[in-house]
Order: structure tokens, then sequence, then C-alpha cells
């Protein structure tokens, strides 16, 4: 993976507070539109699409406590700080998406296949949908210029930001309104299946797919949370770096091991178990580790806590 990609990856943020709450608000009127125009309009697919958006605004709403939360100083009871909370909520937020929108949608789908559903008047159903769809677009192009704006900051490529970046907040917004866009076509489609025929099939063919696209959504987004509270190192050319950087300072002879550990979008912690000079005294070492943080802390901005462990390369002999 090149450097700027494992830089990028290694940090992200930025406006995600603004571009969660835009999407959010987008959502929470889209969701009751939806829901009038379901049930005017007799149509399964867009009941589904209703209970999607009421699962993305609750998914919003848990995504601006993990970054209200996660973004709380350190103290006693925390001393590393409440970085990684943010990415419990954001897991939480996943299976809201999965319980909420794609279990909804399969059920509806798999009842109208089976009982058959009463076409009512799609007119109301097509208005919602296109006015859902600007909306979402809207909220999208939010997420969108996050994103591109972060990706060209790190030297990378949008889908490679968006595939590794610990920001999980904005790629949930991005991921969950291109879902949402696709769904509103679904669920037009589905429409437009069922005025021209006749036949209920189209509209639950529609809701069944609108429960598989959520259930990707849900297992992306519920298994880049998990990894990030399991515990991602930096990629592997920082670590390089790194290492590096602690060879290239006075009195430092080499790094035995070296573990790094992403705490949040811009917090990342480094230890390591370094080799000082035999020849130097206790104060040179104090302030080889000491210059040693400052240059990791400027050399990557994304460290934030530095600790390095005074380990001898041998064991000492015995005499």
């Amino acid at each position: 993976m090149p450097d700027t990609t494992d830089h990028e990856a290694a940090a992200g943020g930025g406006e995600s507070t603004v571009t969660v709450i835009v999407a959010a608000v987008a959502n929470l009127g889209i969701a009751l539109a939806k829901a009038v125009a379901g049930v005017v309009s007799g149509s399964s697919a867009m009941l589904s699409e209703a209970a999607h958006s009421v699962a993305d605004t609750v998914t919003e709403v848990l995504l601006l406590t993990a970054l209200r939360r996660s973004e709380k100083p350190a103290d006693e009871a925390h001393p590393l700080g409440h970085g990684p909370e943010r990415y419990i909520w954001a897991l939480l937020a996943a299976v809201a998406t999965f319980v909420g929108g794609a279990v909804f949608s399969l059920y509806d789908g798999v009842h109208t296949l089976v009982k058959g559903e009463e076409p009512g008047d799609p007119l109301v159903a097509y208005v919602v949908l296109a006015v859902a769809f600007v909306l979402e677009a809207i909220s999208l192009r939010t997420g969108l210029r996050q994103t591109r704006a972060e990706a060209r900051r790190y030297g990378s490529t949008f889908g490679r930001y968006l595939r590794h970046t610990p920001d999980t907040a904005v790629k949930a917004v991005v991921m969950e309104d291109s879902a949402a866009l696709a769904g509103l076509v679904l669920a037009a489609l589905g429409l437009l299946g069922t005025q021209l025929t006749g036949s209920g099939v189209w509209d639950g063919v529609a809701s069944l797919l609108i429960g598989v696209l959520l259930l990707y959504v849900a297992w992306v987004l519920g298994r880049s949370n998990a990894e990030l509270l399991v515990g991602r190192p930096l990629p592997a050319a920082v670590r390089d770096g790194i290492r590096a950087e602690l060879r290239a300072v006075p009195h430092i002879e080499d790094v035995l091991e070296l573990t790094t550990l992403l705490q949040g979008p811009r917090e990342a912690l480094v230890a390591a178990k370094v080799d000082f000079r035999d020849v130097s005294t206790a104060a040179e070492v104090e302030w080889a580790c000491e210059t040693a943080e400052k240059r990791l802390r400027e050399a990557f901005p994304v460290v934030s806590r530095v600790y390095l462990d005074p380990t001898p390369s041998e064991p000492p002999r015995r005499t």
C-alpha cells in the first residue's frame, strides 16, 4: 500500500459532525413522507423505504452520540481518552441499520410475495420518491465533499480512503446515503412494475432487494467498527516510518519491538521497546525520549501518545 494511502488511513475526521447532522435532518423528514406515501399507495417497497429512513435517522443519532462522547478529554478514570467509544456507538448504528431497515424490508417483501397487496394511488409515492431523492442527494453531496477533501489531503483516491479511513461516522453517512438513493430507484421501479402489470410481485421484489442492500451496508459498517474496536494498528508504511524516525534519534541504537494502536480518526498510540547506546547517560536517554516523541508528533500528526521502554538488545553476560 502506498505511503499516501497509509497516511490517510491513519488519520481522518474533519467536519464529521456537520455531515452527520445534515444526514439526520434529511432522513427524518424523508421517513415521515415515505410512511405516508406507503400507506396511501399500498406499496411494500415504500414502507420498506420508510423503515430504511427511520433506521438511517436512528443511525445518525447514534453517530452524533459517538462523535460527542469520543471527544471528551482524558481523565484519571480514562487515561487514554474516550476515542474508541465512537466505534461502540457506530457499531450500534450498524445494528440499527440491520434490524430497523434490512429485517423489516425482507419481511415486508416476503409478506407481499406470499399474501399479495392491493395497489393504491402511486402518484403520492412518486412525488415523495422524487423529493426524497433530492434530499438524499444533498446529504450525500455533503459526505462526498468531506470525503474527497480528506482523500486529496492525504494524496489518496476516493475509494481507497473510504475503505481505510477510521472516521467511520463519515463512512456510514456516505454508504447509507448511497444505499438510500439506490433504494429509492428500486422502490420507483417496483411501483412502476406494479402499476404497469397490476401485480404486486414487482413491489415485493423491490422490497427484498432493498433489504439485501441494507444487509450489505450493515455488514460492511459493522465489520469496520468491530475491527477498530478490537484494535487496528497504524498501516505498515507508517510503522516503518516510525521506526526510521526513532532510529534517527541520537543515542538510539535500534527499535526492538513496536506497537501501534488507532484510538480514533486523529488519535494513535505508539509504544516501543528501544535499545539505547550502552554508553549513554541517564540524562541522555531522557532527552533522547523527549526528542523521539517530538519527531514522531511532527512527522505523524495522528500520533497522540508515545511510550518508550529502554530495553537491552541482548541480556547482560554473566561472569
